[in-house]
């Protein structure tokens, strides 16, 4: 512990330190209260004769104090050190009256004092400085006689005004410099993040593509498969279904469930063919509400036998527009058999239309449980999926549908009261080559 004390010590320090305001607050009293010491080893004169080290003590307590203004109030820095300046020229006025003004070496603070601020504020008020400290100490020496004349404070302001004139050039160079450098550490910084993100993406899509080409081969490969095992488990059903027997009724209800699954399992394949063999879009005018019409007739039997009702409700105001009708009608239809399946007995669907501004909205809303905020985050990635039979790519295969068509797919959702999906299309033309 004794080791690691001083270091941490240091640290806090340079932490402390970090900000120019506060690094040149520190400096301003270091040279300050330094000089103010160094000048109190000269003997003064009796009638002269101030007790410099308590001053000493008191200058160093007002740069403390300006110190934690600077810390307290950032916002208030250039104030705050506007103030501190000029309480620094008129206390060295004071000293330079107090110690034989003309004959005082205290005007010799102003060297520094200048100089600093010249370094903070700029090159013109570190030449403006100069100019009011030599004006200052030709008050004093003549508020204490004897006058010396005008040369020495002429020279003061020369020689404390032009090296002080010349500082602030070079330190406004700096920040300059400083600044670009700055600048361009934070383009560099946004380039590598957009390079790294870039990165990300390729890897991932490259993942997907070789998913996607073994998802296309792997479906094909068990197209005849399951073509197969329909055709023999209808063969089967057709030669159980005569009889009469408690097990030919067990053997009917097996060949039934049998051929559930593979027309399932059929679907399945279907839908990984879509996702891997996605069309390009055929643009065609046609009509936005007819094609949610029929969508939604096309589904109302399914629904009734599930207990749900679907409503229907399209905008007149929606024009006839250039969209590929069947990749569309995929879309909307796999948002319809999601909300099927997130509705329960008694529930409905409700699939409306409107023209907002220059885009055609569509919207499948649903009476189900709503969709999580964990699950949200998610809901249109590839291959993620909440059902215990599900793909994953119907949502993903929807929102690569519509962004074809130059449009967006958003969604809402209030847990308990249902979900919203919105298909939004802009109303135009579009140039595909």
């Amino acid at each position: 512990m004794a080791v690691t004390a001083p270091s941490r010590t240091r640290a806090a320090l340079l932490r402390l330190l970090e900000r120019d305001e506060r690094l040149f607050a520190v400096l301003l009293a270091f040279v300050m209260v330094g000089g103010l010491a160094s000048l109190g080893l000269v003997p003064l004169r009796p009638r002269h004769r101030v007790d410099v080290y308590s001053l000493v003590i008191w200058f160093a307590l007002y740069k403390a104090g300006i110190f934690a203004l600077v810390t307290v109030n950032p916002r208030a820095t250039r104030r705050i050190f506007t103030a501190a300046l000029c309480i620094d020229l008129l206390l060295v006025f004071g000293l330079l009256y107090l110690t034989g003004g003309g004959d005082s070496l205290f005007y010799l603070l102003f060297f520094p004092l200048v100089a600093v601020n010249a370094y903070y504020f700029g090159p013109w008020i570190g030449l403006l400085v100069a100019l009011v400290a030599g004006l200052l100490y030709a008050a004093a020496a003549a508020l204490v006689p004897p006058w010396v004349g005008w040369t020495p404070p002429l020279i003061l302001m020369f020689l404390v005004g032009l090296p002080a004139f010349a500082l602030g050039q070079v330190a406004e160079r700096e920040r300059r410099a400083r600044g670009e450098v700055e600048r361009l550490y934070a383009e560099l910084t946004g380039t590598l993040t957009r390079l790294q993100t870039a990165q990300e993406e390729l890897v991932e899509a490259e993942r997907m593509a070789t998913v996607g080409r073994l998802s296309l081969k792997v479906a094909h490969e068990v197209r005849n498969p399951i073509a197969a095992i329909e055709l023999n488990a209808e063969l089967l059903g057709d030669m159980v279904q005569g009889r009469v027997s408690e097990d030919g009724t067990e053997a009917t209800q097996l060949v039934t469930a049998i051929r559930d699954q593979v027309t399932a399992l059929d679907a399945l394949t279907e839908e990984y063919l879509a996702f891997a063999r996605f069309p390009r879009p055929q643009f065609e005018e046609d009509s936005v509400n007819d094609m949610v019409t029929a969508v939604a007739e096309f589904v109302r039997p399914l629904a009734a036998r599930q207990g749900v009702q679907v409503k229907v409700a399209t905008d007149p105001a929606v024009p006839s527009m250039e969209f590929d009708r069947t990749l569309l009608r995929q879309a909307v239809l796999n948002l319809l058999k999601n909300g099927l399946e997130a509705v329960s007995q008694g529930g409905s669907l409700t699939l409306t239309t409107q023209r907002v501004g220059e885009t055609v909205e569509i919207a499948v809303a649903d009476s189900g449980a709503g969709i999580s905020a964990e699950v949200g985050r998610r809901i249109f990635e590839q291959f993620f999926t909440t059902k215990p039979q599900g793909t994953g790519l119907g949502l993903s295969i929807s929102r690569q549908i519509v962004e074809e068509h130059g449009g967006k797919i958003r969604w809402s959702s209030t847990p308990g009261v249902g979900a919203t999906f919105t298909l939004a299309l802009p109303i135009r033309k579009l140039e595909h080559a």
